[in-house]
């Protein structure tokens, strides 16, 4: 078991009751979905002094992390039973990601949240990750101040774009060049045996990105449920980029848009005509699934995939920022396309 919490909420009847940390199991990912949502609708409101239908526009976070990932999510329950904070945390490789947290309201500043990301924490130090991070409000100082307490330091804007894609808008999948001849094509279909091999070479892309980074379990969770697709940029036999992309259902793409997780562009091939054929075969597959809208989010670090989108026509619909704890120095090339959501 994990830490447990010695004050944490008062009942109606002003009783402090006891407050454990566990792991998340099958039959709680409903509680804890609504226990984020709640959460965060609650922040929003506060902030934007209305609630909003849907707090996150349709897009889920809990049931395929879980599945992803199921040692790295935690709940904070009470001695009835009921769920008062969650908090969802992944591993790409060597590199554990935090997020979302929740907490109810009315149990909120009794350090319920500390120990869910202290929970986090021991699994990533379990699983040996070198780099941790997340994304949080630059304008709200209660989040920074709380993951400043944890060894994490704000480092960037992360710029959430999206650009309305109209009918015969996007370009077929190819770059605006004849040379290099570029295509695109789906990971989900290729043969088994072939999927292997292909996600040998996304290791080799992400690792040359940060030593480590490894987004295998991404491709799996969007292959397995059908949570989306991952395209795939090619020269002949060479992969040049891959993207790992949501649509809507149950996955983390909101209503109407495709959503993109994590894209990169393999270090040898850093010119924008391949980022900008990688964009393209996104838009395309989004117009082929029926969707009007395109969703890349982008840390402005990557200074070059930055520019590129709005080059594109992408608008900043929100910005959050970034921030890290560990290991820091061979990560976030400027020079780099890549577009990972730390979200």
């Amino acid at each position: 078991m994990r830490a447990t919490v010695d004050r944490a909420g008062v009942d109606s009847e002003s009783r402090t009751p006891h407050v454990k940390i566990r792991r998340v199991r099958k039959g709680d990912l409903a509680r804890v979905r609504d226990v984020i949502e709640q959460s965060f609708g609650d922040y929003f409101e506060r902030q934007l002094g209305t609630r909003p239908r849907q707090v996150f526009n349709g897009a889920q976070y809990v049931h395929h992390r879980w599945l992803m990932e199921p040692w790295g999510c935690f709940v904070a329950e009470e001695n009835d039973g009921k769920i008062v904070g969650a908090v969802i945390a992944v591993m790409w490789g060597t590199v554990g990601l935090v997020g979302p947290v929740g907490v109810l309201t009315n149990y909120q500043n009794q350090d319920i949240g500390t120990h869910l990301v202290r929970a986090a924490h021991e699994f990533f130090d379990e699983n040996k990750a070198t780099l941790s991070g997340m994304v949080t409000y630059p304008n709200s100082p209660k989040h920074l101040a709380f993951y400043h307490k944890f060894g994490y330091k704000p480092k960037g804007l992360v710029a959430v774009t999206s650009r309305a894609l109209e009918r015969g808008h996007a370009a077929m999948p190819a770059a605006r060049s004849a040379r290099p001849a570029l295509a695109v094509r789906r990971f989900s279909a290729l043969e088994e045996a072939k999927k292997k091999v292909m996600m040998l070479k996304f290791r080799k892309i992400t690792n040359g990105i940060y030593r480590g980074l490894d987004l295998g379990k991404e491709v799996e969770i969007v292959d397995g449920l059908a949570l989306g697709d991952t395209l795939l940029l090619e020269n002949g036999r060479d992969l040049v980029g891959f993207a790992v992309c949501h649509t809507p259902g149950v996955s983390e793409a909101p209503a109407g848009a495709l959503y993109v997780k994590f894209l990169a562009v393999d270090g040898a091939w850093r010119r924008p005509e391949c980022f900008d054929a990688l964009v393209s075969g996104l838009e395309h597959f989004a117009q082929e699934s029926g969707l009007h809208r395109a969703i890349l989010p982008v840390y402005t670090g990557y200074f070059a995939a930055y520019q590129g989108l709005l080059e594109r026509g992408y608008q900043v619909d929100f910005t959050m920022v970034r921030m890290k704890r560990g290991k820091q120095e061979d990560y976030e090339d400027p020079a780099d396309f890549v577009l990972d959501d730390w979200r």
